[in-house]
C-alpha cells in the first residue's frame, strides 16, 4: 500500500490479529498497492559488500516475505535489499496460533511462528520465475533453516543452500530462531563447524557461489561469541547477521503480552543486539561484513549499528508501527549523519564507533 494509504489503514490493521494483518499487507503488495519509489538516489549511501552493488544499506529482514512472493514490491518501497524466508526443505505449518503478538506500549513484537513457509520447491519456482522475467531493483537474499522434524538438520540446510545458490545474491543459514526446538544448539562450536562447512560445500556445487552468511542469536555469552567468531574465520564464512530475536525479557517492558513465549524483537532488543554486533566485529577483526538487525527504528539507530561494525542494516518490527514511510526517513537521516561526521561514503563509517581501535577504519572487506 502507498505511504498515505498505510496511514489511513493502520488503525484497521492494528485492530486485527497481527498475523491476519500481516497477510493483508503482503496481499496489498502482491496487488501492486505498495507504490514504487525505487532505491535511494543519494550516492553516499551506495556500497559494495562482497562486491555486490547495494544502492543503500537498508534492507527488510527475513520473516516478512517468507515465501518469496513480494520481494520486488518490497524493493520498490525504497529498500536497498530484501531477504526472503526462512525457507525449509519441506513445507511447514509452523507453531499453533496465536503465535504473533504486538507489544505496542514497548514498540516490540513477540513471535513464535516456527518457520511456517511453503517449502523449498515452491520458493525456488518463484525465484526462477523472477530470474526469467529479467530486471531487478536490488539484491535479494534467502534465509534457510531445517524443518522442525528434520532427522539431519545439517543435510536440510545444505540442500536448501545448494538449491537456491544460483538464484539469489546472498544466502543466510539461520541457526538462531528460538521457535524451533534445538535450533540454537546448532550455534555450539562443535556443531556449527560441520554445519557451515557442509553449506559451503553445497554452495560450491552451484554456479555463482553467492556469499554465505550465518544469523546468530543475541542471547550469547562472551565465550559463545568468541567460539562462533573463531569458527567463522576458520571455515571462511562470508558474513554474519547479528542478531535474531531474543528469549530474554528486558526490564521495563510494559505490555501485558510480554509474558508470551517466543522471540522478542523491536525497540527493547536494540542495546543487546548492538552489543553482540560490536563484539563480533572486534572478534572477527573487521574482516567479515556484517548485517545488523534488532531494534532499528530511525536513522540514528541504523547509524549506530553501522558505527558498531555493520555494513548493512535490516528492520521489520518498526514497520509494524511506522509503516513504509519510515524507509525514506531512515535513508535521509543516514545521509545527513555520515556527512555531519565528515564521511563521503557510508562505507567509511563502518566500525568508526567501535572501540576496536584500528578495526574502526578497516573497510577493505567491505569494498569488494
Amino acid at each position: 500500500m502507498t505511504f498515505n494509504s498505510y496511514e489511513l489503514a493502520r488503525p484497521f490493521l492494528h485492530a486485527l490479529d497481527p498475523e491476519r494483518a500481516h497477510r493483508l499487507s503482503v496481499a496489498a503488495l502482491r496487488l501492486g498497492l505498495g507504490g514504487s519509489v525505487g532505491a535511494a538516489a543519494d550516492p553516499s549511501l551506495a556500497s559494495k559488500p562482497w562486491g555486490i552493488p547495494f544502492a543503500n544499506p537498508l534492507g527488510l529482514a527475513a520473516g516478512f516475505d517468507k515465501n518469496a512472493t513480494v520481494f520486488d514490491a518490497v524493493l520498490g518501497l525504497g529498500f536497498g535489499f530484501a531477504e526472503i524466508g526462512t525457507v525449509t526443505l519441506r513445507p511447514q505449518q509452523g507453531n499453533p496460533r496465536p503465535r504473533l503478538f504486538r507489544l505496542a506500549a514497548d514498540g516490540a513484537v513477540i513471535n513464535r511462528m516456527g518457520f511456517n513457509n511453503d517449502g523449498l520447491v515452491a520458493v525456488r519456482r518463484r525465484l526462477e520465475r523472477r530470474r526469467g522475467l529479467g530486471g531487478r531493483l536490488g539484491p535479494v537474499g534467502a534465509n534457510v533453516g531445517p524443518n522442525r522434524d528434520a532427522s539431519d538438520p545439517v543435510a536440510d540446510c545444505a540442500a536448501c543452500v545448494e538449491a537456491l545458490a544460483s538464484l539469489v545474491d546472498y544466502l543466510v543459514v539461520n541457526v538462531s530462531s528460538p521457535n524451533t526446538p534445538g535450533l540454537r544448539g546448532l550455534q555450539a562450536q562443535d556443531v556449527l563447524r560441520p554445519l557451515l562447512s557442509a553449506c559451503l560445500d553445497a554452495r560450491g556445487r552451484r554456479p555463482g557461489a553467492p556469499p554465505l552468511l550465518v544469523k546468530v542469536a543475541p542471547d550469547l555469552s562472551v565465550e559463545e561469541r568468541r567460539a562462533i567468531a573463531g569458527v567463522i574465520l576458520e571455515v571462511g564464512i562470508d558474513g554474519l547477521i547479528a542478531t535474531n530475536t531474543t528469549i530474554a525479557r528486558p526490564p521495563g517492558l510494559r505490555d501485558p503480552r510480554r509474558a508470551e513465549a517466543g522471540g522478542l524483537s523491536g525497540r527493547p532488543l536494540f542495546a543487546l543486539s548492538t552489543e553482540v554486533l560490536a563484539d563480533l566485529y572486534r572478534l572477527t577483526e573487521g574482516r567479515v561484513p556484517m548485517i545488523a538487525a534488532g531494534g532499528i527504528a530511525s536513522g540514528a539507530d541504523a547509524y549506530a549499528k553501522i558505527r558498531a561494525g555493520a555494513s548493512l542494516v535490516q528492520l521489520y518490527t518498526a514497520l509494524v508501527y511506522r509503516g513504509p514511510r519510515l524507509v525514506g526517513q531512515i535513508l535521509a537521516e543516514l545521509a545527513r549523519r555520515i556527512r555531519a561526521d565528515g564521511f563521503d561514503r557510508i562505507e567509511q563509517a563502518i566500525g568508526s564507533g567501535n572501540s576496536g581501535g584500528a578495526l574502526a577504519t578497516n573497510t577493505t572487506a567491505h569494498r569488494g
